[in-house]
């Protein structure tokens, strides 16, 4: 690229069409880039406070005290620790309701714990789905810029008796620009929705093992063991 034609220049020069597809997709980056950097951090934090919350749980701690410290009402509880919640707080609800069975007040925990999961997901997946068209889209809207570009520059070139390839090139050059840009939106927009698809994948399979562990505590905690086995340890 001569400095008679930089990357400015071949904007400035593009048809309205590509510079229209060039602001597109200048746009689609922009916004794809603001998903990543806030996804990124958000995917730290909800690690960070599963880690915290498993060390909390499984220290032997008391479950009430441990329900109190995440329910408070400067606390939000997110990932884990809401879906602790959610079980715990319909538990001791259920448990209050001296006609329903232990394995109703169980049922009844766990559909509350999938309820909050499904909430904690559906947090942990936004925007994904518009990466993930972000990068599939851009390269192919970056190519009709190209092709319309091309296009015009071979009309341009049917006007003219004869023609040489300091004419042809500069009206290329503009085409090709889009691709460029296309594939500078797609590539980033690609590699973070696999990277992040892939955490998100990771925190649902550790929900779901926390979820199956903490009922399995509740069911203990719903069929008390008789008072003459209790004294019997």
């Amino acid at each position: 690229m001569t400095p008679d034609h930089s990357f400015l220049d071949l904007v400035l020069g593009a048809s309205f069409i590509v510079q229209l597809v060039l602001l597109l997709l200048l746009a689609a980056s922009v916004f794809s880039w603001a998903i990543i950097l806030r996804k990124r951090r958000m995917l730290r934090e909800v690690a960070a406070a599963a880690d915290a919350f498993e060390s909390q749980f499984w220290a032997g701690g008391d479950l009430g005290a441990i329900y109190r410290d995440v329910s408070r009402e400067d606390n939000v509880p997110v990932g884990m620790a809401s879906l602790f919640e959610a079980g715990f707080r319909e538990f001791g609800r259920l448990t209050r309701q001296a006609e329903l069975t232990p394995q109703q007040v169980l049922e009844g925990c766990q559909r509350a714990m999938q309820v909050a999961q499904m909430r904690e997901m559906d947090r942990l997946e936004q925007n994904l789905a518009t990466l993930a068209t972000i990068g599939s889209t851009s390269p192919y809207v970056g190519l009709f810029g190209t092709v319309w570009g091309i296009m015009n520059s071979f009309q341009a070139i049917g006007t003219v008796q004869s023609a040489t390839l300091a004419m042809v090139a500069p009206g290329i050059s503009e085409a090709l620009v889009a691709t460029a840009i296309g594939l500078f939106a797609a590539i980033p927009a690609v590699i973070a929705y696999n990277r992040y698809a892939d955490r998100v994948t990771r925190l649902e399979v550790r929900f779901d093992a926390f979820t199956e562990e903490f009922a399995a505590i509740l069911q203990r905690h719903a069929h008390p063991r008789p008072a003459a086995a209790r004294e019997g340890r």
